[in-house]
């Protein structure tokens, strides 16, 4: 956060949701209508784009060499990533997703669960699946890490601009149920509380994330690898949706600790005496 730069939360999410959505809806009409071709993702990726385009408006456009230089560094300097945060950064989901196919065992879970998918859960048009998973965490990340987050925390306590930021990433990925082989239009055709549970696991998530990149120093890069690993651990294993539903709640469990441990630095105001003071 940088303490002579007054941030524009408002303006920057509501042009993210604008722009977004507009591709995002343009794309979901053209997946039913592209014979199999995948042109719908020409709408698809940009909208995806759109959080690191407009942080990049946001950042170059507000004239402020001090944002723009930190910007860059938390983007660049690998050595802002704590190395005994990694450990955590890479195993925390996977180990959430085993925790969760254990805990759905006695529910009827299968044991299969724990054996790697045969496939992704969804097709992406001409773009590879893993590929997307990646571009998704990258350009996300980007923005959201880029200024998004910042301007939360530049007026709420950390975990209050953790908690904006992930029911706010959660709306935003609402075009996507109408999108024809997304995920999310995969999981509310089987069943629509799969799809809710989507949008609900999301906040836990988002937490998460926010708390995993202001422990490595804000970095950015961090973030990316965070959010990717994510990404993969929930396309992995051939995990039920059922067992989804019980990871959300594991998460919230993961979160609850997270506030226990940290809750000195979530609830501080001190980042906040810069802004008050101007």
């Amino acid at each position: 956060m940088i303490p002579n730069y007054k941030y524009k939360p408002r303006v920057y999410f509501i042009a993210t949701f604008i722009v977004t959505y507009i591709l995002w809806f343009a794309g979901a009409y053209v997946s039913f209508h592209d014979d199999k071709s995948g042109m719908y993702m020409l709408f698809m990726l940009p909208g995806l784009m759109a959080p690191f385009l407009i942080s990049l408006v946001m950042i170059f456009t507000s004239k402020n060499s001090d944002l723009n230089k930190d910007f860059v560094n938390r983007l660049i300097n690998i050595r802002l990533i704590r190395l005994k945060m990694l450990p955590t950064l890479l195993l925390i989901m996977p180990l959430t997703v085993l925790v969760s196919i254990a805990l759905s065992l006695p529910f009827g879970g299968s044991f299969s669960q724990f054996q790697f998918a045969e496939g992704f859960s969804f097709s992406s048009g001409f773009v590879p699946v893993l590929l997307l998973l990646l571009l998704a965490a990258g350009f996300e990340e980007l923005g959201w890490r880029g200024y998004a987050f910042d301007s939360l925390q530049s007026r709420y306590t950390y975990f209050k601009a953790s908690v904006v930021f992930s029911i706010l990433w959660s709306l935003w990925h609402f075009p996507l149920i109408f999108v024809n082989n997304s995920y999310q239009y995969e999981i509310f055709h089987q069943n629509i509380w799969f799809g809710v549970n989507f949008f609900i696991s999301i906040i836990p998530m988002g937490v998460i994330i926010s708390w995993m990149c202001i422990k490595n120093g804000k970095s950015v890069l961090s973030a990316i690898l965070f959010h990717f690993v994510i990404n993969l651990s929930q396309e992995i294993l051939a995990i039920t949706q059922i067992t989804k539903c019980i990871e959300t709640v594991v998460l919230i469990v993961v979160v609850a600790i997270i506030i226990v441990l940290e809750k000195d630095m979530l609830f501080s105001k001190e980042h906040l005496i810069p802004e008050v003071k101007k």
